[in-house]
């Protein structure tokens, strides 16, 4: 295959996967108007679900494509939110003046992990454990230190509603809240699409197949891996003061493994890593199956977990690239017997 031909197929796998944000970006606009956003449910179903996609979306950039496993999405989205009210509390002003340090606190500790990782050339299973243990002392810290973050019992946090917008537009605040999330999430998945068709991407593709032999290419393994940590961990901080403004309060339960980092890895894997699509599917599939699990109490944990040993042991390829596979192979074989039948007909 000519340079020039490759060159005119990634532009053009680039341009389809730009069709597929604008159709995204374009369901998301319209699904609050299916659905009667002062009903408290049924708005809290839709935020919630913006609120895990941006997580699983953050997922997918770090441990979809360059292998690195974080298992902090609730302390790094915890960190996010605590250091955006703690700012503001102390200081006696607008939580939207500090909410930019979300993003540097979280994207800092991203920074830290990736970079250690990297340079110990650690494993996508110690980089688990590594992260997974932050998490933990993390989750303690959020209950431990009472003093300023309420403890267990947690605080009221609703410092980055917009009553101005509620007012002027003469709707609900759910609904504000939804469209404050989807503003977020469309700058997120339009600057995904831009890395995945930038140089960041290719390089993330040539590391995730061979880091020994993109070194000797003259990548900077290191440095694109960095790169992927600071971009997944600032959008996580970023999200934690817009998740803990969807539930009204901070609570270190809310930033648990149990309750972010389970969900968000089976979101990611049964949608489908390193895809556009799966970290939406695989949100809105599993918030409908948690919601279906309430009942169950204590087992939903058990559940969830056990959902996702089989998606790792079974499926771990995803719902898109499942269903991508299976499209492709009938459209060959479509193809295939129009062939063959074009090549048995002694007119054509």
């Amino acid at each position: 295959m000519s340079d020039t031909t490759a060159h005119d197929e990634y532009a053009r796998g680039g341009a389809s996967e730009l069709k597929t944000v604008a159709v995204i970006l374009t369901f998301l606009a319209v699904l609050p108007f299916a659905f009667d956003m002062t009903v408290t449910y049924l708005a809290n179903l839709l935020v919630r679900l913006l609120v895990f996609a941006s997580l699983a979306l953050a997922l997918n950039i770090v441990f979809g494509h360059t292998n690195q496993l974080f298992l902090f999405v609730g302390a790094l989205a915890g960190m996010g939110a605590y250091s955006t009210a703690l700012l503001s509390d102390t200081v006696g002003v607008s939580p939207w003046l500090f909410y930019p340090a979300a993003g540097i606190v979280a994207g800092f500790i991203g920074l830290l992990v990736s970079y250690v990782a990297a340079r110990r050339r650690m494993t996508v299973i110690v980089i688990a454990i590594l992260t997974l243990s932050i998490q933990m002392a993390l989750s303690e810290i959020f209950v431990g230190a009472r003093d300023l973050t309420g403890g267990s019992t947690g605080t009221s946090f609703s410092g980055l509603e917009l009553p101005m917008v509620v007012e002027a537009l003469g709707v609900s605040g759910r609904l504000v809240t939804y469209y404050l999330l989807f503003v977020f999430l469309s700058v997120v998945l339009v600057g995904y699409w831009w890395m995945r068709n930038s140089k960041y991407g290719l390089a993330f593709t040539a590391i995730r197949q061979d880091e020994i032999a993109s070194e000797a290419a003259g990548i900077n393994v290191i440095r694109y891996k960095v790169v992927a940590g600071v971009v997944a961990a600032t959008i996580i901080g970023l999200v934690g003061p817009l998740y803990a403004q969807s539930e009204g309060y901070l609570l270190p339960t809310m930033f648990s493994f149990q309750s972010v980092d389970v969900i968000v890895l089976i979101m990611l894997v049964l949608g489908g890593m390193r895809t556009i699509v799966g970290p939406f599917l695989g949100a809105g599939v599993i918030i409908v199956i948690n919601e279906l699990l309430q009942d169950t109490g204590q087992w939903r944990t058990a559940v969830l977990g056990g959902l996702l040993i089989v998606l790792f042991v079974y499926f771990r390829e995803g719902i898109v690239p499942k269903t991508r596979a299976a499209w492709d192979s009938d459209r060959v074989q479509s193809l295939r017997s129009r062939d063959s039948d074009t090549d048995s007909d002694p007119e054509t």
